[in-house]
């Protein structure tokens, strides 16, 4: 805290994660976009904090207070009351940061330093809407719009700088790069993915993400493949097509329930005489397999099983490890130019004040000096009762400080007056 008492607003961030808390109860804290109408004013009233945010996605719920020396301890009780939730039940998942420690935790969080999937790119944009509706509701000032913007732009530093996002970490989008790998224009290619669940629809966003325009999905349950088909804009088809689909399909992914393969190796060997020889990716995602291991002997066919790929997928993480690493060193440079900017503008807002509160001594002596003038008073005299006055209110606070100082053995306080007021040239 300063010397002269003035209360600089402070960074608190209190919140729970994937790692403190199960979804059970990440799921109750959660807030959704309607709700942040009321959840932002009535949570800035609360702790009559001066600026407030909230960042709240599947894996966590966070708010971010500026007031003078806020207490985690108040957030904590507002989410309880706001989500009917027990403290006792928050307490115990919770987790805070204050000022630079706060900050520091924002700015790993914004370069997905902290995520579940290390280096995913998602949480930038969570982080984007975050600060955009708090703009939305007026619950956003300077210091959030200065940390928003410095968080903008380290993310983006270490995402140019880094290979933090550049080696994929999960099986559906390292599917879909050993695709890129092995077709120069993949825009080009069609695919077949066989199966209806999350990994074939994560697999199905992802491929479209990439460019590719020929999408084919096939399912046991027709009705299923016909619902992620209509999603992305894809062709639905019944198990007993395959082989014909299999003819036209560069890339193909499965992941079913199935106990039993979904395709043998005579069916692919059929296909591949009527695509003449065309390779095919082939990534077979079930376990059990639904792919027949034989048919890796095949010439051009590319087979992966789930077990390459989280080979792959180890090897990725360690090289995002590595990055994660460069990206926390480029976090702390950045920072102390922010930091430095602060304690500039804290620097700045003192001496204006420093100067307002003199000049307010200067303008009351000097209006009784010039009152006294009026009366015919000696000039000489009220020269040196002016000066007299004026010394006398400058030194009035130092002098109590440097008392009580004395009194407390207060060296620190006694070697900044001294430095302030060049005390040590005049021994």
């Amino acid at each position: 805290m300063p010397l002269n008492g003035h209360n600089i607003m402070e960074l608190t961030v209190v919140g729970l994660n994937h790692r403190t808390a199960p979804v059970s109860l990440r799921e109750r804290v959660a807030f959704h976009t309607d709700q942040l109408a009321r959840a932002l004013p009535a949570l800035k009233e609360a702790g009559s904090y001066t600026e407030v945010a909230i960042l709240s996605t599947c894996n966590r719920t966070e708010a971010l207070v500026y007031g003078q020396h806020p207490n985690p301890e108040l957030v904590v009780e507002w989410l309880s009351e706001f989500h009917d939730i027990s403290i006792k039940e928050l307490t115990q998942s919770t987790y805070s940061y204050e000022g630079k420690e706060a900050i520091f935790h924002i700015m790993r969080l914004a370069c997905g330093l902290d995520s579940m999937v290390l280096g995913e790119p998602q949480i930038f944009g969570q982080f984007k809407n975050c600060f955009n509706q708090a703009k939305i509701h007026n619950t956003i000032g300077p210091n959030l719009h200065n940390l928003s913007q410095t968080a903008n732009r380290i993310a983006k530093l270490v995402r140019t700088k880094t290979g933090i996002g550049e080696n994929t970490v999960s099986i559906a989008s390292t599917s879909v790069t050993l695709a890129k790998q092995l077709f120069t224009e993949i825009s080009k290619c069609n695919a077949l993915l066989i199966g209806a669940g999350e990994t074939i629809e994560l697999v199905a966003q992802h491929l479209r993400n990439a460019g590719l325009e020929k999408l084919v999905i096939s399912n046991r349950t027709f009705a299923n493949a016909q619902e992620i088909a209509q999603k992305y804009k894809a062709e639905a088809l019944d198990l007993t097509a395959i082989p014909q689909a299999l003819e036209n399909s560069d890339i193909v992914i499965s992941s079913t329930g199935s106990p039993l393969p979904v395709l043998g190796k005579g069916t692919v060997e059929r296909a591949l005489k009527q695509r003449r020889h065309k390779p095919i990716l082939m990534v077979d995602l079930a376990v059990p397999r639904d792919i027949e291991p034989e048919v890796s002997s095949l010439q051009d066919v590319y087979l992966y099983s789930i077990d390459d790929l989280q080979d792959i997928i180890m090897g990725n993480i360690e090289l995002r490890k590595q990055a994660a690493n460069e990206a926390e060193d480029l976090i702390k440079h950045s920072l102390k130019e922010y930091f430095s900017k602060q304690t500039s503008a804290e620097a700045l807002d003192t001496l204006r004040r420093f100067r307002k509160h003199h000049e307010n001594f200067k303008q009351l002596e000097l209006q009784k000096a010039l009152a006294n003038l009026a009366r015919g008073d000696n000039p000489e005299a009220v020269v040196t009762k002016l000066a007299n006055q004026l010394t006398n209110k400058i030194i009035h606070g130092p002098s109590l400080k440097i008392k009580e100082s004395g009194s407390f053995q207060g060296t620190e306080v006694l070697n900044v007056i001294e430095n302030i007021f060049l005390l040590k040239d005049e021994e």
